[in-house]
């Protein structure tokens, strides 16, 4: 379940930094892919969960799941600004990126 998770997580992590492409460069970020990136999001932080709740995982899986869903969170406040059309703050997208690779890279340590 940790390995289709860090899977999902590393494919959305691709549209990701598309996205953030977009964003830093003072573009907007296509919907489409915005909208793959939080639904392959959703999904990976759906396995975590089905692993939390099956209890067979370690602590720094329940830490990566946490990372995330902070991560999760910032994307939803930076969807906000794209519904808005307005740019979102760059410092936010590079927190939210930030955070999203520190919790990636947790879970990843769990496979290695």
């Amino acid at each position: 379940m940790i390995t289709a998770a860090i899977i999902v997580f590393a494919i959305a992590a691709v549209g990701g930094l598309i996205l953030a492409a977009h964003v830093l460069r003072g573009k907007f970020a296509p919907w489409a892919l915005s909208l793959l990136h939080a639904l392959l999001g959703a999904v990976g932080l759906i396995l975590l969960i089905v692993a939390l709740v099956q209890g067979s995982t370690s602590q720094p899986v329940l830490t990566g799941f946490i990372l995330l869903l902070i991560a999760a969170l910032g994307g939803f406040f930076l969807v906000s600004f794209h519904a808005r059309k307005r740019l979102p703050p760059k410092a936010v997208v590079v927190v939210h990126a930030t955070i999203a690779v520190i919790g990636f890279l947790t879970l990843l340590s769990v496979v290695l």
